[in-house]
């Protein structure tokens, strides 16, 4: 099920704006950040130039933000290293995803930034 419309354009925003002003502009040719939505999931990503062949680039997967159209709230997830996501249990869900961008960036796990 997709994101109701309203929601996905304040996630839009407010996403790419954390992406932007994430990285500082001097890093932007080494490091990406964006975000991909699927139904109710955002999975934000940080992508960089592979060390042997700079034309190419990995993605790797930070955090999802799951959206729970009944509760009308947010749900921060993690992966691990196979790729299986979790729900992060040091925050609690939110209406406003701004909560859970606080969460990934204060990050006291290390599970999104090592």
């Amino acid at each position: 099920m997709p994101l109701p419309p309203l929601v996905r354009q304040l996630v839009d925003s407010k996403l790419t704006k954390y992406c932007k002003n994430k990285i500082p502009p001097e890093f932007q040719d080494r490091i990406k950040l964006s975000y991909k939505i699927r139904g109710n999931n955002v999975t934000l990503i940080e992508s960089r130039p592979y060390w042997n062949d700079p034309s190419e680039w990995s993605e790797l997967k930070v955090a999802q933000f799951r959206y729970d159209p009944d509760e009308k709230d947010w749900s921060l997830y993690c992966a691990d290293r196979n790729d299986r996501w979790h729900i992060y249990l040091e925050a609690e869900s939110s209406k406003d995803i701004d909560d859970l961008l606080k969460a990934v960036d204060e990050d006291p796990t290390g599970i999104f930034w090592g």
